[in-house]
């Protein structure tokens, strides 16, 4: 099983959702999406394994200051200010065999990826 999470090693969530993988004997790929954010191209595949819309992924207050709370912007140019702005991604996310992914809120949410 391949399995990475985007990780923010100061969010409590992200910290609890690494935790709980490796409490279940699983050693993911660890991506500190702000050091190194995910392409568009990683942001459609993951919104799409997610089923959600890219306004969705947002974190409500980092997306307002970074200006990317304004309804008339387009999937397109909500993804690429992911890109330019990772702090507006809502974590974590783990994404297993590049097939299914999950949101880490509550940690819990990841374990039917792992078969638990």
């Amino acid at each position: 099983m391949d399995v990475t999470i985007y990780h923010n090693p100061r969010c409590s969530k992200s910290r609890q959702t690494l935790a709980l993988l490796q409490e279940n004997g699983v050693e993911p790929k660890v991506v500190a999406y702000l050091e190194t954010p995910p392409s568009a191209a990683d942001l459609r595949t993951i919104l799409d394994l997610l089923g959600i819309p890219a306004r969705d992924l947002l974190r409500k207050k980092e997306a307002k200051e970074a200006g990317l709370d304004d309804p008339a912007l387009t999937e397109a140019e909500i993804i690429a200010g992911m890109v330019t702005h990772p702090k507006v991604i809502e974590r974590p996310i783990v994404v297993v065999d590049d097939a299914k992914a999950a949101l880490g809120r509550p940690p819990e949410s990841v374990l039917p990826l792992i078969g638990k």
